[in-house]
């Protein structure tokens, strides 16, 4: 009984510590939402169907910049065409320490994060008008790992877009569900064995 209590802390133990490992410089992040519900706040609510993957690099420790595409369908509950969208551009996320000013981690095995981005987006309705503009986002998200390298995430995201002609601000609130998988480098882990 001691062998399997002490076994069990040594496991939580390692995920705790690979949570910090998987944030440093030099590591890779690719992942991708992979549900996505949206509440819009001047069109009104409706769902979304929408692959959205990202890469990014650890420029420092909890610090990752990268790029994102943005694929998807929705439709809006007040009887709108189906809508086509699409988007390009950057991304940064910030990891919390924990202990950061009031930062409590949910598990030991996880991550608090921000999430911004910006690029070129647009979208195109059925049997309508389409239209390209800024597309841009930001919000907080957590990343639990269910595997040393693998990820799950919840990111609620304040998203909008404004075209470059007449249209206007569209924005709503997302709440996406997806994961990540953190890839070390050789550089990474160079870091972490002088550490230790």
């Amino acid at each position: 009984m001691k062998k399997l209590i002490f076994a069990g802390i040594l496991a939580v133990s390692g995920l705790a510590a690979t949570a910090n490992a998987q944030i440093q410089k030099g590591n890779w992040l690719v992942g991708s939402s992979l549900l996505t519900s949206n509440f819009g706040l001047n069109t009104g609510g409706g769902y979304s169907i929408a692959i959205q993957p990202k890469g990014a690099y650890f420029i420092e420790d909890n610090v990752a910049v990268g790029g994102y595409v943005n694929l998807g369908i929705s439709k809006v509950t007040n009887g709108s065409p189906t809508r086509f969208d699409y988007a390009v551009g950057g991304l940064g996320r910030y990891y919390l320490s924990p202990g950061e000013k009031g930062v409590d981690n949910l598990l030991n095995h996880g991550r608090w994060f921000f999430e911004g981005n910006v690029g070129i987006g647009g979208s195109s309705v059925e049997n309508g008008n389409s239209t390209t503009g800024l597309d841009f986002g930001v919000g907080p998200g957590y990343s639990y790992f269910i595997t040393p390298n693998i990820g799950l995430e919840g990111l609620v995201k304040y998203q909008g877009q404004t075209g470059f002609g007449s249209e206007g601000l569209n924005s709503n609130i997302t709440f996406n569900v997806g994961f990540s998988i953190y890839l070390p480098t050789s550089k990474a882990k160079d870091i972490a064995n002088d550490v230790k």
